[in-house]
């Protein structure tokens, strides 16, 4: 198969290289690696409990999908660990086992044409709480001289940059719970574009703390079934209350199909189509038509090639939420067609809790999967759904013969929307 044909801003014809999937990584709820987190989603576990490394004393919200025994130890020095907040250690530690899965090792050949990309909705917030504290209890002198480093939306993506060498460009991306998701849509563009060979492309986040679960249980969207928290995420389902605030992070390695047949890496997906748009209507809540979500599936598809009768899959941005559950199955019928009601149609953070920044990477991964094996993961907690047509595999995974092409949906707070599209190689 040749590179596809586009046309550039002065409207001349250019080839487009096709950029594949050649490994990931990824650290949470459910497990320290992509494999564990996979075979938890496969069994329907959920890695959602009562919150216990913060004082929730107080607070209305007192459940949330936390990295529980993370040992910083095992993928980076301590002096990192010591200066890294635990979104950039999450990162780091996805970052390392995407290479290795990829088996990628940036020499001084592929260094200037490997870039990172690190997509945050919320950045090193504990971090910058703690340098907070530490000014009000002891006075300037006690703030660390790495605080304006380590308190920076960059500085997961800094961390891995110079853990691994690379020396293309590095940089975060921040657009809420679209984050991750519009990493990974600008590293293909970087390839397809000609910027870059390789890029490492992700997203993280460490925010179940307690300003943030304040805050966002103020705002109402948490679910608070603090009393039955593996319950408590229940995305499609008519008794859903909120979503659940949960941390972690995950790396995908794209790389130009050349470079990944040169390098003798295997493909793992194609990565065919990316679109974004914003909503332009309100800070938490969804376009209540979802023209925006609207415009960025239909983007992706565009970039694909394809239409809506082409997806096999969809994991669903599906958060639990009663406003953007309602309008993404208003937009998946819409966008899709007739075809959503033959099709599986899950959410995986029915059982990792909402990883903001991370979750679209995550999702990603867990899509890949479904094409490269045919299983299809749950929506567990889905006991009534709120559209009976449309099959959004309650409770246990699903096996399914011939998937080809899957769509990932990231919508997030601010009106921020990206999905992406990817194929089986």
């Amino acid at each position: 198969m040749t590179d596809a044909t586009e046309r550039d801003d002065g409207g001349h014809s250019r080839a487009r290289r096709r950029v594949m999937v050649t490994g990931y990584g990824a650290v949470t709820p459910l497990g320290h690696s992509a494999d564990e987190t996979w075979t938890a989603m496969l069994a329907g576990r959920s890695g959602i409990d009562t919150v216990h490394t913060i004082d929730v004393t107080g607070l209305g919200v007192r459940i949330g999908g936390q990295v529980r025994g993370f040992v910083p130890g095992r993928y980076m020095p301590p002096k990192v660990s010591r200066r890294a907040d635990p979104y950039a250690q999450y990162a780091l530690a996805a970052a390392l086992e995407a290479c290795e899965h990829a088996g990628l090792v940036v020499d001084d050949r592929l260094a200037p044409r490997v870039a990172v990309i690190i997509g945050s909705g919320y950045g090193p917030v504990g971090s910058i709480y703690r340098a907070a504290n530490t000014l009000r209890d002891k006075g300037p002198r006690a703030i660390s001289p790495f605080t304006q480093v380590t308190t920076a939306m960059d500085s997961a993506a800094g961390e891995i940059s110079m853990r691994l060498g690379t020396q293309g460009p590095s940089r975060a991306q921040s657009t809420a719970c679209a984050s991750g998701a519009d990493a990974v849509g600008a590293g293909m563009r970087m390839i397809s574009h000609g910027e870059a060979d390789i890029v490492l492309a992700g997203g993280a986040d460490a925010c179940v703390t307690t300003v943030d679960l304040a805050g966002s249980g103020n705002a109402r969207a948490l679910s608070r079934r603090n009393d039955e928290p593996t319950a408590a995420c229940r995305p499609f389902d008519t008794r859903r209350d909120g979503f659940v605030m949960s941390e972690g992070a995950a790396v995908v390695v794209l790389e130009a199909a050349e470079v990944a047949v040169r390098r003798g890496a295997a493909a793992l997906a194609e990565l065919t189509g990316y679109g974004a748009s914003s909503d332009a209507h309100h800070w938490t809540a969804p376009h209540p038509e979802g023209r925006g979500a609207c415009l960025a599936v239909e983007a992706a598809l565009r970039d694909a090639g394809i239409t809506g009768a082409d997806i096999d899959y969809v994991n669903a941005h599906g958060t639990g939420t009663l406003l953007n559950d309602a309008t993404e199955t208003a937009v998946l019928r819409k966008v899709l067609g007739d075809r959503v009601t033959r099709i599986p149609v899950s959410s995986t953070k029915s059982m990792t809790g909402h990883m903001i920044g991370a979750a679209g990477v995550v999702e990603l991964v867990a899509s890949i999967q479904a094409l490269r094996t045919g299983d299809v993961p749950p929506t567990i907690n889905c006991d009534e759904p709120i559209d009976p047509d449309i099959n959004f595999v309650p409770h246990r995974t699903q096996h399914h013969e011939h998937l080809r092409t899957a769509l990932s949906n990231s919508f997030g707070f601010g009106g921020h929307n990206a999905a992406l599209v990817v194929r089986a190689v």
